[in-house]
């Protein structure tokens, strides 16, 4: 039997995730309601997003500790620390 971790967007018997798709609803809505505009930098667009409050969730998730917060990311600890500064997090 194969074990998949949470991160894995199949971790659900098969299925992709809610995260998964949030995206995808999401982003299909985006382009509906450009109605022919041409769109750009759309990866950063969504890491902005998406990343602050993802921050946000797992700073409290840690309770503020900043090395537990990184190994929950997969970053490095200063890593998060200079996303935290852009984000006006630190």
């Amino acid at each position: 039997m194969q074990t998949r971790s949470r991160s894995d967007p199949r971790s659900e018997g098969g299925r992709e995730n809610e995260l998964s798709l949030t995206v995808r609803k999401v982003m299909r809505q985006y382009f509906k309601d450009l109605d022919g505009e041409k769109a750009c930098d759309i990866y950063s667009m969504v890491v902005k997003a998406v990343e602050k409050p993802m921050l946000e969730v797992v700073m409290l998730q840690a309770q503020g500790n900043q090395t537990r917060a990184a190994e929950l990311l997969g970053l490095n600890r200063n890593t998060l620390r200079k996303k935290l500064q852009q984000h006006g997090l630190d």
